[in-house]
């Protein structure tokens, strides 16, 4: 399952929403698709989707999904790393009317400098590698962080024994 989500800022993101719609139609996408859309003005024709959702309901699809793609909001995408996936990050841009600034993407380029698994998607032409990409990298972020616990556990257990 996707989840996507373009959080609650006042300004559509219609690029985002109607490229996963078209990946959708056009089979590219063969996923379950959930997207929570804000304001954006396209109304998604392939997939599931609402305005807006409440945190219950968010976590909910964090945990549920496969993948999650969200905007550039650092608070949404530090909470899908919490949950053990890897975002897609796709930042909302100035020159496409989606914000009112590119902060998000400065901020998301820093974020991955400092070395946070982010997978950053500037151009929505490319959601499709990244939506694939995403797939390898959750799988090994998951059988690294796996590794990390049992060794830890096991150092606790035997300096309690």
């Amino acid at each position: 399952m996707i989840f996507v989500t373009v959080g609650t800022h006042e300004q559509p993101f219609n690029r985002l929403i109607q490229k996963i719609d078209e990946l959708v139609r056009d089979g590219q996408i063969k996923d379950d698709v959930f997207m929570q859309i804000g304001y954006s003005t396209y109304e998604p024709k392939y997939t599931k989707w609402a305005s807006v959702i409440g945190y219950n309901d968010m976590t909910a699809y964090f945990n549920k999904a496969d993948i999650v793609i969200t905007h550039g909001g650092p608070s949404t995408y530090m909470q899908v790393l919490q949950h053990g996936k890897i975002p897609i990050v796709v930042p909302r841009q100035e020159k496409f009317g989606e914000h009112i600034n590119d902060h998000q993407l400065r901020v998301s380029k820093q974020v991955i400098k400092k070395g946070y698994p982010l997978i950053l998607c500037e151009d929505v032409s490319a959601l499709k590698i990244c939506i694939e990409s995403s797939r390898i990298r959750t799988d090994e972020f998951i059988k690294s962080n796996n590794k990390n616990f049992i060794s830890n556990f096991k150092k606790i257990i035997a300096s309690e024994e």
